[in-house]
This record gives C-alpha cells, sequence and structure tokens, in this order.
C-alpha cells in the first residue's frame, strides 16, 4: 500500500480493493434492467447500417462515377442524392440516355428525380453534357455494368433499412420520458435524442454533470509520469459515440440563428475567425455546453427555454472574411 501505483505496479488487487473503499467507481447500468436495450440495438444497428452506406457512396464516386458517368459529379447536391442513384439504376451510362431524344429523356425520368429541383432544366442539362461524356464506352448489357447496378442497388437498400430502423426507434421513443426533452435542444434530432439515451441510460443516476462529462470522455485530463507533466486536454476515456453527438449536435446549433450556443462559439473564434485550429476548440466547448444542457435538463426534469442574447446585432464574427468583411452565405 506504500509503493508507488504506477503502470508497472504488480499490486493491482491492492490498487483496486482501495478504489472501491474510498468509492472511486462506476454503477454498472444494465440495458435490459432499464429499458434501453432495444434502443441500443436500434441505434447500433442504425450507426452500421450508415456506416456501409457511407462506404458504398465513397466507393461509387471513387471508381463508379470516375470510370463510366464522370459527368454526372456536377449534378451531386449532397451525400444523400437517392433521386440521382435512381436515375443511374435506370440509365447508367452516357450512351443510355445519349441514344435518346430530350424529350424522350424527360418523360422517362421524370418521376425518377427529386421534386425541390427544375425537373426540365436539370433533365435537359443532363442530355446535354451526356453527347459529349469522357466515360468508358462499356455496353449497357456487360458485367462491369451489372456490378454497377448492383452496387447502386445495394445503396438504395441501405437507404430503405435506415429509413425503417429510424421510424421504429420514432415509435419507440414515443412514450420515452426524456426524448421528447431532449429534442428541444437546439442541434439535437431524433437520432442523436436515440443515441443519447441508447448510450448513456438514465442520467439521473449521475450526481453533478462532471461525472456525466468524464462518462462522454469530455472531461480535462493531464498525463503526468514523475516529473513529466503533459498538455491538459480531453481525455477521450469515455463513450466515444456520445461525443460523436455532441459534437455533431454542436455545429448543427452553430449553424442556426439566436441561441447562446451561437454567441458561444462566435466569442471564442472572434480574434481569427479562420483559424481551424481555434474553430475545433470552439466546436468542443460548444459540445461539451451541450452535454451540461441535456444533464440538466434531464435531472431537473424541466424544459429547455431558449435564451436568445443580444438578438439585435448584426455582425458575426465567425462569418468575417480574410479582410474584416463579412463573407457572403
Amino acid at each position: 500500500m506504500h509503493n508507488s501505483w504506477d503502470k508497472n505496479d504488480p499490486k493491482d488487487a491492492q490498487v483496486i480493493l482501495h478504489l472501491l473503499k474510498t468509492g472511486l467507481g462506476q454503477i454498472w447500468h444494465d440495458p435490459l434492467t432499464n429499458g434501453i436495450n432495444d434502443a441500443q440495438e436500434l441505434s447500433k444497428t442504425h450507426h452500421q447500417i450508415t456506416l456501409a452506406r457511407t462506404r458504398i457512396w465513397h466507393s461509387l464516386r471513387n471508381h463508379y462515377f470516375a470510370l463510366y458517368f464522370p459527368e454526372i459529379e456536377r449534378f451531386i447536391r449532397s451525400d444523400h442524392s437517392e433521386w440521382l442513384i435512381s436515375l443511374l439504376l435506370r440509365f447508367p451510362t452516357p450512351a443510355s440516355i445519349s441514344e435518346l431524344s430530350e424529350a424522350d429523356f424527360a418523360k422517362q425520368a421524370w418521376n425518377l428525380v427529386g421534386r425541390r429541383v427544375h425537373k426540365a432544366a436539370l433533365l435537359g442539362e443532363i442530355h446535354a453534357v451526356v453527347r459529349r461524356s469522357v466515360g468508358v464506352p462499356v455496353p449497357l448489357d456487360s458485367p462491369a455494368i451489372a456490378m454497377f447496378r448492383l452496387i447502386l442497388e445495394q445503396y438504395l437498400e441501405l437507404s430503405r433499412r435506415r429509413v425503417q430502423i429510424a421510424e421504429q426507434a420514432q415509435g419507440l421513443l414515443a412514450n420515452h420520458r426524456d426524448s421528447r426533452r431532449l429534442m428541444t435542444v437546439p442541434g439535437i434530432g431524433p437520432s442523436n435524442a436515440l443515441t443519447i439515451i441508447a448510450e448513456a441510460g438514465d442520467l439521473r443516476r449521475f450526481a453533478h454533470h462532471r461525472q456525466f462529462l468524464k462518462f462522454c470522455g469530455m472531461n480535462l485530463s493531464t498525463h503526468q509520469s514523475g516529473h513529466f507533466r503533459g498538455q491538459t486536454r480531453l481525455s477521450k476515456y469515455g463513450n466515444a459515440r456520445l461525443r460523436t453527438v455532441f459534437w455533431l449536435a454542436a455545429q448543427s446549433a452553430v449553424r442556426m440563428r439566436e441561441n447562446s450556443l451561437r454567441r458561444k462559439f462566435d466569442d471564442y473564434v472572434h480574434r481569427d475567425p479562420l483559424n481551424p485550429d481555434l474553430r475545433r476548440k470552439a466546436y468542443t466547448a460548444v459540445a461539451a455546453k451541450l452535454a451540461r444542457i441535456v444533464f440538466g435538463l434531464i435531472k431537473s426534469e424541466t424544459d429547455y427555454r431558449p435564451f436568445f442574447e443580444h438578438s439585435f446585432q448584426v455582425d458575426e464574427p465567425s462569418r468575417r472574411g480574410p479582410l474584416g468583411r463579412l463573407s457572403t452565405p
């Protein structure tokens, strides 16, 4: 008990016994007993399907689009352009479009294009660019195009599965006492609320918000050994998925107008808005504040009350350009 306790100490049992005696332990939160096992399975499956769909999307953009239909790259609006995948499943090569007249192509592809676009102009532009395509001229019935269509079908199938899981999770959380309160926080939607409930369980078991931050791995820690003392930074020893959720929620909340989270971000980056390291620290601070807000709402069982500060301020430091002028959105 009087020896030094470092990573080379063979008396680990004595160290563990001392931690138990002093109460430095963590209560096991059984998913089955606390009724979050179903939420955990839905959340983790939704996460794995999202990762698989992202991998397929990267494969499409880096290989299949560049090889067989490089001109389609200019029409990608986001990483979730399912209408574009459906269009390519029907017309996988430029030759399958160029052999049709513009009117026939527009008629066949009209129901495949999303509703929030100018369909006639979009389809006319696609028909115009395929006439000078530089893609590999492979036959439409070749095995290569068959594999291309197989990957497109896998992407659409994963998208459908993802929507089904989201709908099932929404029904599961409809009667949950904390889900509605979580979704009132800026940046937290149904998917983020599901992950928080699945990974953190009942937040009321934490006595202080610092314990919850440590559970998430968002507490500050300093590595030291002997006379060496490292820098103080995030420990990242907690739940990685919770850190990811709060980080993504912080990015979404900062894009909103007139909330204290946006103001906190502006206060961090006003000295140098284009500094990526400073912006990363600002996002981390906002994510930690979101975690404290979530813990406070669940612990006190109160609803989120937005506080609009500096609502009449027009000059936003985080949007300044390199010459001090406001950048256009």
